[in-house]
């Protein structure tokens, strides 16, 4: 009775959800009676039908269930059914089987697992009402949903974590900070499961959070990074719309507090001191002084600058980018005996100020530095530094040129030495003197040598000659009137013979190698040997240069073909110096123009024209020139190849020869191979040998005397040089293994005689035998050296003769 009391409930529920959806998800079938027909059966209908249908609506299932028994979903029945158990309800579909049973008899369906709508929000499945005995369906298969019907099982979630912000210090309360949102699984549809809400749960003091949207903003105007750069606040996230047994999640945000520029530059210290040496170079850096600032970045960018009048003038501060120091450096040259401590004032400012911080105060900070100069030893210093001096020329030697002065700057002011820098005036012409500075002349002067001299003057301490300062003098020679005028050029001037009396016939200028100040100014005249002239005049023009004319009419070559005028002159001194040059005038032929055409000794002019006779006859002389240059030049050089063409043949073909009886093995006379060839033609001789008769070998060749043309030591006809042959490759073979021997083939010999020669000796000259059939009239044919003894040889040949008949 409960079981149908609360299918009943169940059944109630359904429908009013159903009837709230709008749904229709109750099924109904019109079918006829077990065993009447298929429904719609026009028959069946005609006869009168009975209406019957499932009786159903949508399951629902609560999740999460954890009872023992299994959690009743619902029922199925179909109002055919009469209790009788005749129906048998089944279900398939997801789920059946398995998470849902049903009770065949009654309909009645069953979840036997644990759902979670999180995972799944529904199943679909489908009935079917058979006869149990025919299994036959009684209602047609139809499909329900069973609904999981979500409760507040699953609590938010903040799923973009972690979160990490940001926002400007002194920011205005309620400035946005940034956005945190959680996500809750919960069916958003159904109940207040999935309504999250937001508060502050740490951190509330300095950040709030908007309950429904999750937006941080700034709860105070007083962030400063200075103090605390970050918060570390914590989000939660409740569901249920925040009331009580609702689910909650939380998240930390950490918030970063940027910087602005709300601090102003700071020094540490009211006073800097720094020292540096007096002689430091400009440029040099004393020191670094850095203002703090509390904030960051760029807000902490500075630039540096002197605020008073004497460190303006000499020092220089400047910033480095990389550090934010102020670099102080020198400027202007420090003196220790002028000012022994420098107080200078540097200012500090930011170089990006806010002005929406202005009123928080000034942004720039100052401070003091006080340079203090060190003495260092120094040189002595030239005063006044001026580098000139002048003197004259014709100054005696030992005359002062100048003086010079050095101080030591430093507090002791030791005396002073002076000297001359002699790489600067090897020849010595200038002495200095060493305690006063006097330079003096050290030798005679001439501008027009030299006109200028520069030298260094040495300043040293007279203790201490390593502090040494240099001064560039500039000495000046002035000029004096110590050179005669001179004509410009030897002058040589023609006049025609048919001149006429005041024609211009030359101007002369001259030249003085003195430079007076007042510039030069020359008087020219005849020079008193000529002033009985009648033939030319001397016009001084006023402008440093003067003019000859003829004086007379016609001149004649055959009378007098050259005239020298002599000119004398004079300059303005002083002292007035004056010279006489000459001018020689010359007498020429010329034509009715008035061109010069020749004169009695040279040509003096010749015609800018040529006629185009001469012309053809000048060019033919310098053709003919030019070929006989170019045939010398390639005789030469063919002459001088062949020689060289000779030479080389001569040194590849030469035989030293040491068989020779005058000069034995010192002497090294080479001969011509050629020559050798024709007195040692072996080849003819072996064919005269094997030849037979006195007519082979052509006409006019005796065999007979080509053997009497070779040495006599060569007795058998039978010659045999394989002896040579071997004893030449074995000297070949020795020169090719020999590196330091010429590049080239050649062969020497080293007096061999060969082996078992027949006679003691290749001279015939001590050979008193009888028996010798030597026949020497071929000496007559080797030069008149060897006549006379083919003559002896010959007498006494005839007096053997005489002796045997």
């Amino acid at each position: 009775m409960a079981k149908d009391l609360q299918g009943f409930s169940w059944t109630m529920l359904l429908l009013f959800c159903a009837i709230q959806e709008l749904g229709s998800w109750a099924m109904h079938t019109e079918v006829e009676g077990p065993g009447l027909g298929e429904p719609g059966d026009p028959a069946l209908l005609a006869s009168g039908r009975v209406k019957r249908g499932w009786v159903w609506n949508q399951f629902f299932v609560v999740e999460e269930y954890t009872g023992t028994e299994p959690l009743y979903v619902g029922k199925i029945h179909s109002d055919s059914d009469e209790g009788d158990g005749s129906i048998k309800y089944t279900i398939s579909g997801e789920g059946a089987g398995t998470i849902f049973l049903i009770d065949e008899i009654t309909g009645d369906i069953h979840a036997t697992e644990r759902l979670d709508r999180e995972q799944k929000t529904f199943y679909t499945l489908r009935a079917q009402a058979r006869d149990r005995q025919t299994d036959q369906l009684l209602e047609p298969e139809s499909e329900f949903i069973i609904k999981v019907q979500d409760i507040n099982d699953s609590e938010p979630r903040f799923l973009e974590g972690p979160y990490i912000g940001s926002v400007a210090e002194l920011s205005p309360i309620g400035t946005s900070v940034m956005q945190v949102m959680a996500s809750d699984a919960d069916d958003p549809t159904y109940g207040s499961s999935a309504r999250v809400v937001y508060s502050v749960l740490e951190g509330e003091q300095h950040f709030t959070v908007d309950s429904k949207t999750g937006v941080i903003r700034t709860a105070v105007a007083d962030l400063d990074r200075e103090t605390q750069d970050r918060y570390e606040v914590v989000i939660r996230a409740t569901d249920m719309a925040g009331q009580l047994g609702g689910l909650s999640g939380s998240t930390t945000v950490t918030i970063v507090v940027t910087d602005v520029n709300d601090n102003p530059p700071r020094f540490p210290q009211k006073m800097y001191q720094f020292s540096i040496v007096e002689t430091a170079p400009v440029g040099t850096a004393i020191g670094r002084v850095k203002a703090e600032d509390s904030d960051v970045g760029e807000n902490t960018d500075m630039t540096y600058q002197v605020k008073d009048e004497e460190g303006v003038e000499m020092f220089k501060v400047t910033t480095d980018s990389n550090t934010q120091e102020a670099v102080i450096t020198v400027q202007k040259p420090l003196d220790y005996e002028s000012k022994k401590v420098h107080t200078v004032v540097v200012e500090a400012l930011n170089k990006f100020v806010d002005p929406r911080f202005v009123d928080l105060g000034t942004f720039r900070d100052q401070t003091i530095v006080r340079v203090s100069v060190l003495d260092v030893d120094e040189p002595p210093e030239f005063r006044p530094p001026s580098n000139l001096m002048e003197v004259q020329e014709d100054a005696h030697v030992g005359s002062i040129v100048g003086v010079v002065t050095a101080l030591d700057p430093d507090t002791a002011n030791h005396p002073v030495r002076y000297a001359i820098d002699r790489s600067t005036d090897a020849e010595r012409i200038f002495d200095i003197d060493a305690k006063t500075g006097a330079i003096v002349t050290g030798k005679v002067l001439d501008r027009e040598t030299a006109g200028w001299h520069n030298i260094t003057v040495l300043a040293m301490e007279a203790d201490n000659h390593s502090q040494v300062s240099r001064a560039s003098l500039r000495i000046r020679i002035l000029d004096v009137n110590d050179n005669p005028p001179e004509l410009a050029t030897p002058y040589e001037a023609a006049v025609c013979e048919d001149a006429k009396p005041g024609q211009l016939i030359q101007t002369i200028s001259v030249v003085d190698r003195d430079e007076p100040q007042s510039g030069h100014r020359f008087y020219f005249t005849l020079a008193p040997e000529a002033t009985n002239n009648h033939h030319f005049s001397l016009l001084d023009i006023q402008d440093n240069t003067a003019a000859v004319h003829t004086q007379r009419v016609g001149f004649n070559r055959q009378e007098q073909d050259v005239y020298l005028l002599p000119i004398l002159v004079v300059d303005s001194g002083p002292p007035a110096l004056s010279s006489t040059g000459t001018l020689t005038i010359r007498v020429c032929g010329c034509d009715s123009s008035g061109a010069i055409q020749s004169c009695n000794s040279t040509a003096y002019v010749v015609s800018a024209t040529l006629s185009p006779g001469a012309l053809i006859a000048l060019l033919v002389c310098i053709l003919i020139l030019v070929v006989l240059v170019l045939l010398i030049l390639t005789l030469k050089r063919h002459h001088k190849s062949h020689l060289t063409s000779e030479d080389d043949e001569d040194m590849r073909d030469n035989v030293i020869k040491y068989n020779d009886e005058g000069g034995g093995e010192q002497d090294t006379e080479a001969y011509d191979m050629s020559a050798l060839r024709s007195l040692y033609d072996f080849s003819e001789i072996k064919a005269g040998d094997g030849g037979g008769g006195p007519g082979e070998g052509g006409p006019g060749r005796n065999p007979a005397s080509e053997l009497h043309a070779l040495p006599q030591w060569v007795q058998s006809p039978d010659l045999d040089f394989s002896v040579f042959r071997d004893y030449i490759c074995r000297k070949v073979e020795q020169a090719d293994e020999d590196l330091s021997v010429p590049p080239y083939d050649s062969f020497q010999t080293y007096a061999f005689e060969g082996s078992d020669s027949p006679v003691p000796s290749l001279s015939s000259i001590n050979t008193w035998s009888s028996g010798s059939e030597q026949d020497f009239s071929y000496l007559g044919g080797w030069g008149p050296r060897f006549r006379q003894l083919a003559a002896l040889y010959a007498g006494r040949r005839g007096e053997e003769d005489s002796e045997e008949s």
